[in-house]
């Protein structure tokens, strides 16, 4: 990922955790911080697939995307006081932190594994 869609991914996941705290102060700006992190978020994780061919990596990559999709359908329950917004971006950040601890050992678990089978 360049530099400038991991500073993007960053703020974004900064502003999704903001507006979640943010709603119980201000709840008529907080949605909109989350509507527009959510799509920053999910925009920089449709444009950087898995790079690698593994199914696991895939499948992880998956959940990645599952988890854009959840913390989406939080932010319309926030914006319409629906406090089961708190359920969705829950499953969304388990989904999400999960995928991002097991993508990077996924992927160099499989470049170890290229590097031997090349030599």
């Amino acid at each position: 990922m360049s530099n400038s869609k991991e500073i993007i991914y960053q703020i974004s996941a900064i502003l999704i955790l903001a507006s979640a705290v943010l709603y119980s102060f201000l709840p008529a700006i907080a949605p909109w911080i989350l509507i527009v992190a959510v799509l920053a978020l999910s925009a920089i994780t449709a444009s950087t697939p898995y790079p690698g061919k593994s199914i696991r990596g895939k499948r992880l990559f998956g959940f990645q995307v599952f988890s854009c999709m959840f913390m989406i359908v939080s932010a319309y329950l926030m914006l319409r006081n629906n406090n089961l917004w708190a359920l969705t971006m829950m499953v969304g950040a388990v989904f999400l932190l999960y995928s991002a601890f097991m993508l990077p050992k996924e992927l160099k678990k499989e470049e170890s594994e290229k590097e031997e089978k090349d030599v």
